[in-house]
């Protein structure tokens, strides 16, 4: 229930954290992105709306956008970096392990047939669909993808989706109709993001 309500309230968070924290609200979100693309056990955190949050932020001054940008863009690329190696050495173990059940088996299965359709580029096509964007890195890595195929994926998915969101909370952020509904505009970032994956779930029961 905490995750949710920092979720749906991530921007009084935010608020909250730079009056208590100052500048160590860059290693806050550092670490929350970090770890939402680089330990496949916490797929759960937010990504999207977090930074979307974070560049409303930005706007008004609060948080320098451009820091923000080169620090989110490493947390990105380097997580999925970690959760890829993870994947390359220890993730057969940790599937066949039996008291592991933290990765929910039709998560995985998405994530696994997104791989096969598109390949290499599942990581880059991954970073926008929240939950999946966690495991891709990790399937990838048991699937012994070619490294520099994977970190240019990986690259170039991780600096657009950052990019892309920072900007849309830097110019819309703010908008007192924006402001006045912020946790439904969060709900609706949440939901275009898993719009893809409802539709592929639809698609998957009308085949059957």
């Amino acid at each position: 229930m905490e995750i949710i309500d920092f979720i749906l309230h991530i921007n009084e968070y935010i608020g909250t954290f730079i009056n208590e924290y100052g500048n160590f609200i860059y290693v806050i979100l550092f670490l929350i992105i970090f770890c939402e693309t680089g330990l496949v056990f916490l797929p759960f955190l937010p990504g999207d709306s977090l930074i979307f949050a974070a560049g409303a932020f930005a706007a008004i001054g609060e948080l320098n956008i451009f820091l923000l940008w080169i620090l989110i863009v490493i947390a990105a690329i380097l997580g999925d970096t970690v959760n890829y190696e993870i994947g390359k050495h220890f993730g057969k173990k940790i599937l066949n392990n039996k008291k592991i059940t933290i990765i929910k088996k039709e998560n995985l299965q998405k994530a696994e047939d997104l791989v096969a359709k598109y390949g290499g580029a599942a990581v880059f096509i991954a970073r926008f669909m929240p939950i999946i964007r966690t495991i891709v890195p990790f399937v990838v890595g048991i699937g012994q993808l070619h490294y520099p195929k994977f970190i240019k994926f990986n690259a170039l998915g991780g600096i657009i989706w950052v990019t892309l969101f920072i900007i849309i909370g830097y110019l819309f952020g703010n908008i007192p109709a924006v402001k006045d509904h912020f946790t439904l505009i969060i709900l609706a970032i949440i939901f275009l993001s898993l719009l893809p994956i409802i539709i592929a779930f639809i698609k998957n029961k009308l085949k059957k």
